[in-house]
């Protein structure tokens, strides 16, 4: 094979690839490889191209005869040091040795499996710790409370309490794994957004009576029509305002505005935007990029006690990208939150 035929080749594969002849230097290397490596002159030594001390000893054994290699390394590329998995293949040039180098980048790969990792020692402990309060309390009630009505009422109380909040954490796992399930598949069923909205705070009203909190909704004097799954958008809907009374309700106001967007730039076309304000004691800035990461609290305690499972927001996001749409987030200590929805007029539309 010619240099020429090689960079030809090369052109056509996805995957970073570089190609070296018997002295170790470079004969061609793809886009692919340009653009994870930066610039790959031909004639030039591999070992200045990729400096690994590793990926180098596996070249040198595989241009004096040696059979295939394949190591995982971290490699110093544009985007600073990155896990990647490379291939070194022995190969005939011109009638003499030399060897193809494939190098697949695995940093997502790790991410995704620190993640999962992350997820399941999360799910464990939220699940752990009410286990271990119902463990306990039961010890105590076929013990020293076996026959004391005062404590096997309060106990029992507590441990429908944290059976309920288990309940709960199962139900939005399911809920989640079922919205990341569809989040590829737009909804294309008709919805009224104000009918949806008015039916939400209708249902929420009681529990806003109770905590003291009035909920104000706002321009849903006619129908606001859009491809969306009903049922996905009254689960966002009830999630964020039924938040906004517990968290943002020591203002006694919480204010939902239904908005039509002649022309939203994002999502390039007309889309109604929906907001649910209060006026509380607002997030700190710094929590704002997190708060759609799933079991991610502003404060943990508060959140347990409000039977918050953590999951809410991280739900509300995939459902709202599935539609397609926007989830924005604005708030300020002492000035209140406001979360945005802005979801497309016509996607899924005939």
């Amino acid at each position: 094979m010619t240099p020429a035929e090689t960079a030809d080749l090369l052109a056509t594969v996805p995957v970073p690839m570089l190609v070296v002849d018997a002295r170790a230097r470079v004969v061609a290397g793809n886009d692919a490889a340009e653009a994870l490596l930066g610039p790959v002159p031909p004639a030039r030594p591999f070992v200045t191209v990729l400096r690994h001390p590793e990926v180098n000893a596996a070249l040198d054994s595989v241009l004096a005869g040696g059979e295939k290699a394949l190591l995982n390394a971290t490699i110093k590329t544009r985007q600073g040091g990155v896990l990647c998995a490379v291939t070194v293949t022995p190969l005939r040039l011109d009638g003499d040795r030399g060897a193809s180098l494939a190098i697949e980048d695995r940093s997502r790969d790790e991410e995704t499996g620190q993640m999962r990792r992350d997820f399941v020692a999360n799910v464990s402990h939220e699940l752990r710790t009410p286990l271990t309060a119902l463990m306990g309390f039961i010890e105590t009630l076929r013990g020293p409370a076996r026959n004391d009505p005062n404590a096997r009422d309060r106990f029992l109380d507590i441990m429908e309490r944290e059976a309920g909040r288990m309940n709960r954490l199962i139900g939005d796992l399911l809920s989640l794994s079922r919205v990341e399930q569809d989040e590829r598949r737009r909804p294309g069923d008709r919805v009224d957004l104000a009918a949806l909205l008015s039916s939400v705070v209708v249902t929420l009203a009681p529990s806003a009576d109770g905590a003291g909190v009035r909920i104000e909704l706002l321009g849903v004097e006619g129908p606001a029509l859009l491809p969306g799954d009903a049922d996905q958008l009254v689960q966002v809907f009830h999630n964020l305002i039924e938040n906004a009374v517990k968290y943002g309700g020591t203002g006694g106001l919480v204010t939902v505005t239904l908005e039509h967007l002649d022309h939203e730039p994002v999502l390039r076309g007309p889309a109604w935007m929906i907001t649910v304000a209060d006026h509380g004691e607002g997030i700190d800035a710094r929590h704002l990029p997190r708060l759609t990461e799933r079991f991610y609290r502003v404060d943990s305690h508060r959140s347990r006690e409000q039977g918050g499972t953590g999951l809410g927001l991280a739900i509300v996001k995939h459902i709202v990208n599935r539609h397609r749409g926007r989830l924005r987030i604005e708030s300020e200590r002492g000035q209140g939150s406001r979360f945005f929805v802005i979801l497309p007029e016509g996607v899924g539309m005939t």
